[in-house]
């Protein structure tokens, strides 16, 4: 018998809606106005709602009696543990009456008259800080921050933001202790020079106020006042510095206009200890350093990174992520590179007669929706960003293109040729890329703007008889290439573009036919420059692997166009359906052509006889070729792109394409700069070819004894792992001593100098 009087067994059981749950043993009770603190069924407080100083004296007593912690009563009372820790400061230096508040405004501190919120906005606006003004007023600088906030006033962009730093130029009062009878501190400056001195003078660079390399905390503090737009570097004597080789890239990234370059696009990062230039500098160090994430700097030890820089310590994750986003924040990536690629053709140009150009997939694994792009070195289509790389004949890159929605080479390529016309000027340039560029419609606009191209001929082409070709050789750089070739002449898009076709014999067989409109470049030289796009992609492979080139560094998406046209995915099924009906009817009429070709004459000797015996295959047949016309009709009205907004109702969006751009180009002048030294070492360095970038890597990543004078920065490279690598790095370091180069900020000149260990020498570096 069933007991109709049993309880449930598992009761829903909740706490009434007046009651709040502090922990396992701890209540708030609120009813009728009233509020009772409960510690295990005991009240330990009761107050009224509206009474504070009593709601902040039950807060206290459950912390400090043990009872709960900060974080559980900040939530239960609906205020932040930071609240709660200062109810206990209070209560601690005053007792009970501490925790009430008095009315009014606070005595004691002045307040602002209605007739200076006008001064404060035009004192503002004029670039003051907080600070500053709220000294001139006499007011706290939280004051004139929510003044400033009721008026409506803004921040402008920091790049834009010109800070005034006019204070009276004053003798210092300390002089370094390294050298106290030079009058210069260890940064290689005059004492009597202000501390504020303009950043762009070669003669007066900015001085420190600290005199310890190892505590900066005045110009952290000037910097916090607002006073400092960039720490100036401060050295000091060491030894055994981990990484201090990366200083031997400084002389040609000096030379490469990067920094000057920042400051004429960006002008700076506002009041800040790391401005412009450290962070800068730490960017372009931690890619040569193959630390290749900001989140890679949490393996290595500020400190030590901070000494290379001439800091206290290296800039953080967050830090360096901010200085990031305040630089993308002004959406001038494209006119630094432009700037850098105008020094690139300054200094090299005589390399840059050969330009190869390539895009480079970016595959995306995130959430957003973005177009997908063909993957070679994965052979498939995933959601990509695509860039285009130019490069010139010795493989380093020139500037960087993204291209909008994964457009193709054949789209991209004038675009590209509009941004090289404007660095080369009117100099002759033969452009280099794949078949993906493959476009005799496109060729002819080549030439039209007045370049020259080299590219492989794309689908069929008559194959070349073996008699026609014939060994080629040509000499580059000192090493001799032979090719099997063969030399004619083409036309194109009916007859109206000639141009000329030099096609390599493999033993294989296999024949590679080239595309060029030179007529004046001998047939070998044709075939090297054309197999020489491969260092383009060797290019691409060692900027994946030691540069993590494909890495995402921001995951923020903004808005695409709308209106972009797509590839319609209507059009594309039944284009599918259009092509298997089309070679059904194929299969149908080769069959039906068979039977005739087998047909025996005595047995059907007229077409009459043999339409009737296959009278079912041509019934077939015009059903196949019936339904090729219906779905050649529906393909005819359906369009074959539409706009992006048409096939989704979720955002169009795009990857934030700025900040990417600008760590491209840092990774870019690294690369360069890694180039240039390997082209340095060379003549004293037989094995350059196959060992050169690793040499230049150890060198750059070794330690080394730093030591400073009244206006050198001597840097003493430890021995590498062999004799004669060191005595690379040596000749090296004599070439590089010549270029006088200066420290980045500071007038301390970089010197070489060589300790004798044995018979094995030590090169050492001067940091300029």
């Amino acid at each position: 018998m069933a007991n109709t009087h049993s309880d449930d067994l598992f009761p829903e059981v909740r706490n009434p809606e007046d009651t709040q749950v502090i922990n396992g043993r701890c209540f708030l009770l609120t009813r009728d106005g009233h509020r009772v603190v409960l510690v295990s069924g005991i009240p330990l407080a009761q107050y009224a709602v509206g009474d504070r100083m009593s709601e902040a004296n039950a807060m206290v007593s459950l912390v400090e009696l043990g009872w709960a912690d900060q974080n559980d009563v900040a939530h239960a009372f609906g205020y932040s543990a930071r609240t709660v820790r200062r109810h206990q400061e209070r209560f601690a230096d005053g007792g009970l009456a501490a925790l009430g508040r008095p009315n009014g405004y606070p005595s004691g501190r002045a307040r602002l008259k209605a007739s200076r919120r006008e001064q404060i906005q035009q004192l503002k606006a004029q670039g003051c800080s907080h600070y500053e003004i709220a000294r001139r007023f006499g007011v706290s600088v939280r004051a004139v921050r929510k003044t400033l906030r009721r008026l409506g006033w803004k921040p402008a962009p920091l790049a834009q933001t010109e800070l005034p730093l006019a204070l009276p130029s004053a003798p210092h009062p300390k002089q370094s202790p390294a050298h106290p009878s030079s009058g210069l501190t260890a940064s290689g400056e005059d004492p009597n020079l202000s501390p504020f001195s303009s950043s762009g003078a070669q003669n007066s660079p900015p001085r420190s106020v600290d005199t310890d390399p190892t505590d900066r905390c005045a110009d952290r503090l000037l910097a916090r006042l607002g006073l400092l737009e960039d720490a100036p570097p401060l050295f000091g004597s060491a030894t055994r510095i981990p990484r201090a080789g990366a200083l031997l890239a400084l002389p040609v990234l000096g030379a490469s206009g990067v920094f000057e370059c920042a400051q004429k696009i960006y002008g700076s990062l506002g009041p800040a200890f790391y401005g412009l230039r450290n962070s800068l500098l730490t960017l372009l160090l931690m890619a040569l350093w193959r630390i290749k994430r900001a989140e890679g700097l949490k393996e290595h030890s500020p400190q030590e990174l901070g000494r290379v820089l001439g800091l206290d310590r290296a800039p953080e994750v967050k830090t360096l992520r901010r200085k990031l986003t305040q630089l993308a924040g002004c959406g001038r990536a494209t006119q630094f590179g432009q700037a850098l690629a105008q020094q690139r053709v300054a200094r090299r140009g005589k390399d840059l007669g050969f330009l190869y150009v390539d895009g480079h997939v970016r595959v995306y694994h995130g959430k957003h929706r973005l177009p997908k792009a063909h993957v070679a070195r994965m052979r498939i289509s995933m959601p990509a960003t695509s860039d285009y790389w130019i490069n010139d004949k010795t493989g380093d890159p020139l500037f960087v293109l993204t291209a909008e929605a994964n457009a193709g080479m054949v789209k991209m390529l004038p675009a590209v040729l509009d941004q090289v016309r404007a660095l080369m000027g009117e100099r002759r340039v033969t452009v280099i890329f794949d078949r993906g560029g493959y476009s005799p419609k496109l060729f002819q606009q080549i030439m039209d703007a007045g370049f020259d191209f080299l590219t492989y001929r794309k689908g069929r082409f008559p194959r070349i008889a073996r008699k026609y070709f014939q060994m080629q050789r040509t000499r580059v750089e000192g090493r001799d290439h032979s090719y099997l070739l063969a030399d004619r002449k083409v036309r194109l898009l009916k007859g109206k573009l000639r141009l000329r076709q030099v096609t390599r014999l493999k033993e294989d067989g296999h024949q590679t036919p080239i595309l060029t409109n030179r007529q004046d470049l001998p047939a070998a030289q044709v075939a090297y420059r054309m197999f020489n796009r491969w260092k383009q992609e060797i290019f691409f492979k060692y900027l994946r692997e030691e540069y993590a080139l494909d890495a995402l560094v921001e995951y923020a998406a903004v808005p695409d166009d709308p209106l972009r046209e797509v590839p319609n995915p209507a059009w594309a099924a039944v284009d599918g359906q259009l092509r298997q009906a089309q070679a059904h009817l194929d299969r149908l009429e080769a069959e039906y052509g068979l039977e005739a070709l087998t047909n025996a004459e005595k047995q059907r000797s007229t077409m009459r006889g043999f339409k009737i015996a296959q009278g079912k295959l041509g019934q077939k047949i015009w059903n196949a070729f019936e339904r090729v016309q219906r779905l050649e009709k529906r393909r005819a009205v359906v369009p074959r792109r539409v706009p992006v907004r048409a096939l989704t109702e979720a955002p169009v969006v795009k990857l934030a394409p700025e900040r990417k751009h600008l760590t491209n180009l840092i990774k870019m002048v690294a690369y360069q700069a890694e180039s240039d030294l390997v082209r340095l070492v060379a003549p004293h360095y037989k094995r350059v070819g196959e060992e050169g970038r690793t040499l230049i890597q150890s060198a750059l990543a070794s330690a080394a004894d730093m030591e400073v004078t009244d206006t050198e920065l001597r840097i003493t490279l430890a021995p590498l792992s062999s004799a004669h690598r060191t005595r690379a790095i040596e000749r090296l370091c004599e070439e590089l001593n010549q270029a006088q180069t200066q420290f980045p900020g500071s007038a301390l000149r970089l010197a070489g100098c060589v300790e004798r260990v044995g018979n094995i020498q030590d090169a050492v570096v001067s940091v300029v």
